[in-house]
């Protein structure tokens, strides 16, 4: 094994890029979130706890619509932020996003039946999904979707013939989604637009525009436009501009071949968070102004009208307003053989994999901080480990943490708003976390902690 990594900033300091803007240092150490301590949380709710800043997630939907809308303005169009579900979906979550102005995007028929339920108008929710069912294609023709993205050439038909079997005149809006060859992503799971997966139609393949002539010959359909998803955890934007340019050039031999001009195009998300001290989070703004000169440039360049646009940032909302708070059980030094050898201190939490996936999944790295006091200035390298019967159930890879940690601290990891809950799991028959939303020091409850009897209750016995 390599030798351990040279240490880093005190773990008393808070990098801003990682937090909630409502979090801070209380005298004695101890993390404050919108005017509450965590010992306070712990106490009452206890752990493993996702914490949620509300304001700070309500702050991060409007900086989105607005430097979306600034920009796209001044090349004359309008831009339509839909929060992408997919990374963490509640009741309250989904009726925030509305009241900041944003649509919802849903992924499945769970997720779409969370955004009826918030009073999200079916008009500003949009349905995405590689296999929908029949019962997703009829509940969204039901609840009267704004958008449906299809995403083969059999759904075409299987959407269009849904919507004559109900035989009310009414016709589905439809986007396509295409694979523009871009690869953008932090892992290759999470990279979205390369040829060989299993989302969207080949513009290099042609697919891409058989899609669009396929909508076009159904007059149960109505296209709207053109989309792209290119990947997840981006940090730069060149990949989104050049997928832009590929999308804006179909949209155009489309019009050149059937005089359809699509109105809209919409050019995904995946805009990246920072998830380690000294890493730097995309921002709305240059991310924006990029995007619009390239499609204000593109479309001056082949003489097409500008498109509506929207846009889908789930991650990049929701992810710094949480963090997870764990209690410390078990704490083991271990020697690990190394040039020269070294101790690594295994600090064991009452969580791990079953509400945070994405270490094991994805190799993803996380921080932590002491979270309940100051701590000592001499610190241990550290691995935060999870209460699974994996060697792989790992919260944290490396982090400083004070050398006299201990049973019955607190630690907080940041960054756990997108897909911790989300991709939280029972295994082990652990109960999955609670949800709780923090503001003008109050704690409520988004989302209850799962018991042992609502896992009975499944079992048929």
């Amino acid at each position: 094994m390599s030798t351990p990594p040279a240490q880093g900033p005190a773990p008393t300091d808070l990098d801003a890029a990682l937090w909630s803007a409502g979090v801070r240092r209380g005298r004695d150490g101890a993390l404050v979130v919108a005017g509450v301590d965590v010992r306070e949380i712990a106490a009452t709710q206890g752990t493993p706890a996702y914490v949620l800043d509300e304001a700070d997630f309500r702050a991060r939907a409007r900086s989105y619509r607005e430097a979306f809308n600034g920009a796209f303005a001044a090349i004359g169009t309008q831009v339509d932020v839909y929060y992408a579900g997919k990374a963490f979906l509640s009741v309250a979550v989904a009726r925030w996003a509305h009241e900041e102005g944003l649509r919802v995007d849903t992924a499945t028929g769970g997720e779409l039946a969370v955004a009826l339920r918030a009073g999200v108008p079916g008009g500003d929710i949009g349905l995405h999904g590689n296999n929908k069912s029949d019962a997703e294609i009829s509940r969204a023709l039901d609840a009267g979707v704004g958008r449906i993205i299809v995403d083969s050439l059999t759904e075409i038909d299987r959407l269009a013939d849904a919507v004559r079997a109900r035989g009310d005149g009414r016709r589905a809006p439809v986007l396509v989604r295409v694979t523009t060859g871009v690869h953008a992503g932090g892992h290759e799971y999470i990279s979205t637009a390369h040829e060989d997966q299993k989302f969207g139609l080949s513009i290099a393949g042609g697919q891409a525009m058989t899609g669009l002539r396929a909508v076009l010959a159904r007059p149960e359909l109505e296209l709207l436009g053109v989309h792209s998803h290119i990947g997840s955890q981006i940090l730069d934007p060149a990949g989104f501009t050049a997928a832009a340019r590929k999308i804006l050039r179909l949209r155009a031999d489309l019009a050149a071949e059937t005089g359809y001009l699509a109105a809209d195009v919409d050019l995904g998300g995946g805009y990246g968070i920072a998830y380690l001290p000294g890493e730097v989070p995309i921002e709305p703004g240059r991310v924006a102004e990029d995007l619009a000169g390239v499609v204000g440039e593109v479309c001056a360049d082949l003489g097409t009208a500008v498109p509506r646009i929207s846009i889908e940032p789930g991650r990049a909302i929701v992810g710094p307003t949480t963090f997870t708070l764990y209690e410390v059980g078990t704490v083991k030094p271990v020697t690990v053989d190394g040039t020269p050898p070294f101790t690594r201190t295994y600090v064991s939490v009452d969580g791990g994999m079953s509400d945070n996936l994405r270490p094991a999944l994805y190799g993803a790295h996380y921080t932590a901080v002491l979270a309940n006091r100051t701590g000592s200035r001499e610190t241990v390298l550290a691995r935060v480990v999870g209460k699974h019967c994996e060697s792989g159930d790992v919260v944290v890879y490396e982090v400083d943490l004070p050398a006299d940690v201990a049973r019955g601290d607190l630690l907080a990891v940041p960054a756990t708003g997108a897909y911790g809950r989300s991709m939280a799991s029972n295994y082990n028959h652990v109960p999955r976390p609670p949800v709780l939303a923090v503001t003008d020091g109050a704690v409520r409850v988004l989302i209850r902690r799962e018991t042992e009897q609502d896992l009975q209750a499944l079992d048929a016995g």
